[in-house]
């Protein structure tokens, strides 16, 4: 991720270990995509065994981290830094 943003240069990270928080929502998507992805298995592959289950659903996890990372940190900057968006501050920078 960015430190400051390409258009506007708003610095993303607004103190030292501010996204520490977000670890909190990646956390939650975490459990939610191993759940769904137990329920999933457990419908369509008719109760395998326990590597029936630890294979896939950590498989699609760690496929999925890239994105779960990003998104909670989007997340949790929207929620909690207090920015706003502005479309106006693009057109700022650039004429500065």
């Amino acid at each position: 991720m960015h430190e400051h943003c390409p258009s506007c240069d708003v610095r993303y990270e607004v103190e030292p270990g501010f996204f520490y928080g977000a670890m909190y929502i990646s956390y939650a998507f975490t459990v939610g995509i191993m759940l769904v992805g137990g329920i999933l298995v457990f419908n369509f592959l008719n109760d395998p065994p326990a590597e029936g289950y630890v294979v896939p659903i950590t498989t699609v996890s760690l496929l999925l981290v890239p994105a779960n990372f990003r998104t909670a940190r989007v997340l949790f900057i929207h929620w909690f830094s207090g920015l706003k968006y502005d479309p106006s501050a693009a057109a700022k920078h650039e004429n500065s």
